[in-house]
């Protein structure tokens, strides 16, 4: 796993394990510990006996950074998000639907809140996650929250949400753990 990724979703992770223990005064889920009193399998859906995925993780009433806007022009979080899990030979894989298989090798739009991993104002390589991993109030989700981009030109580092269109990848078994990629993305307004 790259290094700045692994550090970015360490410190994803701990923000969301950090925020059910210092949320005083406002109601916050309790997170356990996936370690202590060992393991449990994840929750199966209804009629499936695949493990539930994360989702797109929350975006906290208290937030200075507005949820992203509603748009036509851009595939629906909701839709990326709605991935199941598997695990086989130690290893958790995704297990994509129709809906989401039918995005593969073609134009796509994502919005999202924008995550560098290499430093500098301008990005060629981040990360679009479904809700803003700076916010102390928000709670990132799993890897079907986020995008790989990979950009043609760099793009400018916003905290603002982010449009990027380009070749839209699902990944069955990315060596990152990712489950999506956009390659020769650009800017879009």
């Amino acid at each position: 796993m790259h290094p700045i990724l692994r550090h970015c979703l360490s410190r994803a992770a701990a923000l969301a394990c950090g925020l059910s223990i210092t949320a005083v005064g406002l109601q916050a889920q309790t997170l356990s510990s996936p370690v202590a009193g060992g393991a449990k399998p994840a929750a199966a859906a209804p009629g499936f006996d695949l493990p539930v995925g994360q989702g797109a993780g929350v975006h906290g009433a208290n937030s200075p950074f507005p949820p992203l806007a509603a748009r036509t022009d851009v595939v629906p979080w909701s839709v990326l998000t709605a991935v199941k899990t598997k695990n086989e030979k130690n290893r958790i894989l995704p297990v994509f639907t129709l809906d989401q298989m039918a995005l593969n090798q073609k134009t796509q739009r994502i919005q999202g809140f924008m995550m560098p991993l290499d430093p500098g104002e301008k990005q060629k390589h981040f990360l679009l996650s479904s809700v803003p991993l700076t916010c102390a109030f928000c709670l990132p989700g799993g890897p079907e929250s986020m995008v790989e981009v990979k950009t043609k030109t760099p793009v400018k580092y916003s905290m603002e949400p982010v449009v990027v269109e380009g070749r839209f990848l699902v990944l069955n078994d990315d060596s990152y753990g990712l489950y999506y990629r956009i390659t020769d993305a650009t800017s879009v307004k």
